[in-house]
């Protein structure tokens, strides 16, 4: 885990080791063992560095090729850099260090851009090329690493980096309100467009490189997901899963630093500590809120069944909204999942005794372990009906009051691009636009966002539709952005061994009812898991990392504290404050469920005032000491 900024700038008013420098300070908690920087005439590359694989100076970035031509800033881990290094020496490439990111910069050397089809890892990097005067960027398959990039068009100047938040220290970047983001936001809770919520300010998509050249950009897609079922049997896939899986596991465990584990009560990070077996698991649960919203204890009993052992911790809402404006600050954009309030804290308490956490984020979405993604067995009764017949019915059911019944009809006739925008929806698009101001109802509509992406599984079964979907706009927008982030907030580097390319090759040949059944979500995956977990591990429901928002929102304390924030003269400039404030108020009165509703608001408007009112741009403290509140055990 590291970070990296850069910039080619035309403009010669710019001083570029200042201005990098500068840069680099606010992302100095991706990487705060050590720091580089190279300029020239063209380009400044500037790099934090975290040491994971080779601790030595040789191993420092930004790294030169033999004759310091070729300059590299890379983020992220190759797992394959072994096999990948002994091919390059064959071929007569002088290594100075035996780190994975040597192996990149040779590998461009060598091979080009084809280079990206033999890495195995997580990567976001920048190549700056002297003799071509070219830059070479390029992005991880699932968008595991983040990478950002802008241009300015008044006087040509191109920056890029892991962290939008270090932009805001160029001077000739100008910080604006991206509109569109607001209303698709409200609805799937994280930053879903290409373009961020700063105006100008990309995303750079997983699976694809960049080429910059005589100040013009060109990105294009170097790898995609392509689901391929074949025709073996369950005991087939369960042992592909089991050799797949545990190779995965064996390359992200390499490192020179101390590895721990992520552990919930569920089975995706249960297989993965089981066959990781680290000396120390983490687990995260709140205060007051047994069940679901406190797994420690499950997670306690598995480490003691495995021998580990379990760090655990239980955080309370004051702390919660305490720290609510650093996590998005950290998050640079609002992101509303509320699972990524306790995983920053999960991650504070593990950057105490670990470097490296292994998580087991990813299986949901290639092993097929959403409920979503079945119906329900109303629903798959009612869908061998011929569909006209049920199109005809959701037609009328829509005219009508709504109710489960009418809602069942409705969706009942409707295909799954019509109803499945991902696995999370928060806002009613409807809703959506009552509540928000005119200069705000402009962004794109749900299903233009998700056309796109459908439209490249045409003929797919709705399983199969459902995994792409989320694969391209949840995991990287969502789940793997809040990991990336709230990992680097204390300054480990977090593993997901479940999206390996290998292992999503393996996985997208099981057959669809061998993913989702009516027995089980993630079939195959949880039968394999049986070998070497509980059975009641295995087979345990997907719970998420669910948090007790619902019922703080009912608390007079935390009511007031939200309501202060809609009231507010900023909230007006967003949203009518007035239909607002009704949501929250038929929340606390128990009238009505609207707690994410309430929350993925709240969260837009306190991640807007730290960035557009109090004008944060320095990074917080990177003290690790918890908060009282939190007890660790």
């Amino acid at each position: 885990m590291c970070g990296f900024v850069g910039f080619a700038d035309t403009s010669t008013k710019v001083d570029k080791v200042t201005t990098v420098n500068n840069m680099m300070d606010t992302i100095i908690h991706r990487g705060p063992d050590s720091g580089g920087v190279f300029t020239d005439d063209r380009v400044a590359f500037g790099f934090r560095r975290l040491s994971i694989i080779d601790l030595s100076d040789e191993a420092s970035q930004p790294m030169y090729n033999e004759d310091n031509s070729v300059i590299l800033i890379f983020n992220g881990e190759i797992y394959n850099f072994e096999e990948i290094r002994k091919d390059l020496v064959a071929k007569g490439h002088k290594f100075r260090s035996n780190t994975d990111s040597e192996v990149i910069l040779h590998g461009y050397e060598e091979y080009g851009v084809d280079l990206l089809q033999k890495l195995r890892g997580m990567f976001a990097f920048s190549i700056w090329d002297q003799k071509k005067q070219t830059m070479f960027l390029a992005r991880d398959f699932f968008g595991i690493k983040p990478l950002y990039y802008t241009q300015n068009t008044t006087d040509g100047s191109f920056i890029f980096g892991s962290e939008i938040k270090a932009f805001l220290k160029h001077p000739s970047f100008k910080k604006e309100l991206n509109k569109d983001a607001l209303k698709p936001y409200l609805t799937f809770q994280y930053s879903v467009l290409d373009e961020t919520f700063f105006k100008g300010v990309f995303k750079l998509k997983p699976g694809h490189y960049m080429i910059y050249k005589d100040g013009k950009a060109e990105v294009k897609p170097y790898w995609d997901v392509e689901f391929d079922e074949k025709g073996n049997s369950l005991e087939h896939y369960v042992e592909k899963i089991k050799t797949t899986v545990e190779e995965s596991v064996k390359y992200h465990k390499i490192s020179d630093v101390k590895v721990g584990s992520f552990l919930s009560g569920g089975i995706d990070s249960s297989y993965i500590t089981s066959l990781l077996k680290p000396n120390k698991t983490f687990s995260v649960g709140f205060k007051d809120h047994e069940g679901i919203f406190n797994e420690t204890n499950l997670a306690k009993d598995l480490s003691d069944i495995l021998g580990i052992e379990n760090h655990k911790a239980v955080i309370d809402a004051d702390v919660c909204f305490e720290k609510l404006s650093t996590i998005q600050y950290h998050m640079d954009e609002p992101q509303s999942n509320p699972s990524s309030v306790p995983l920053y804290f999960l991650a504070e308490l593990a950057s105490k005794h670990v470097t490296v956490v292994l998580s087991g984020e990813g299986a949901d979405e290639i092993f097929g372990g959403y409920e979503w993604y079945r119906p329900t067995p109303a629903m798959e009764k009612y869908e061998k009906l011929p569909f006209a017949l049920r199109r005809a019915a959701s037609n009328v059911a829509k005219g009508l009051p709504q109710n489960r019944i009418t809602a069942f009809l409705a969706k009942g006739g409707q295909t799954v691009e019509e109803t499945f925008i991902g696995e999370a929806k928060v806002w009613d698009e409807i809703d959506a636009l009552k509540v928000l101001k005119d200069d705000y109802k402009k962004g794109p509509s749900v299903q233009n966002i998700t056309k796109k992406v459908y439209d490249k599984v045409k003929g797919k079964d709705d399983v199969t539709k459902k995994q792409y979907l989320d694969l391209k706009l949840w995991l990287p927008g969502d789940i793997l952005l809040k990991a990336d982030k709230m990992s680097c907030a204390h300054s480990i580097e977090l593993r997901v061994p479940f999206l390996d390319k290998v292992v999503m090759g393996m996985a997208s040949a099981i057959p669809t009812p061998l993913r989702v059944n009516q027995e089980n979500t993630k079939y195959a995956l949880r039968t394999a898991a049986k070998e070497v977990l509980p059975e009641e591990w295995a087979n345990r429901p997907k719970v998420g990392f669910p948090v007790p928002i619902r019922y703080w929102l009912r608390e007079e304390k935390y009511y007031n504290l939200v309501k202060e924030m809609f009231q507010s003269d900023m909230a007006k400039q967003f949203f009518n404050t007035d239909e607002l404030v009704k949501f929250l108020d038929d929340h606390f009165h128990n009238r009505h469920n609207y707690a994410r509703y309430i929350w993925t608001a709240y969260v837009f408007l306190v991640w807007y005032k730290k960035f557009f009112v109090e004008l944060e741009t320095e990074a917080p403290s990177q003290s690790t000491k918890q908060a009282d509140e939190m007890v660790t055990v």
